[in-house]
């Protein structure tokens, strides 16, 4: 499963959820969603957005975790 890393990449450089999405020029609800769930399905588009506004390659907010069993 594929974990997005944005929320902790923000974080760490000090952006808040409003600044970020501005910045990268997308909706404040796909942010939002993406922080709420950071396995939610986004579009390469999104994550290269994200990507540039936080000066990151976009590997760096991708995170590959194992598949956790349904309960």
């Amino acid at each position: 499963m594929i974990r997005l890393r944005v929320k902790e990449e923000a974080v760490k450089q000090g952006f808040k959820m409003a600044q970020l999405a501005r910045k990268a020029d997308i909706d404040i609800r796909t942010l939002r969603r993406i922080y709420q769930d950071p396995t939610k399905e986004v579009s390469t588009l999104v994550i290269a957005k994200l990507a540039q506004a936080l000066n990151v390659p976009s590997t760096d907010l991708i995170e590959d975790v194992p598949n956790t069993p349904e309960e």
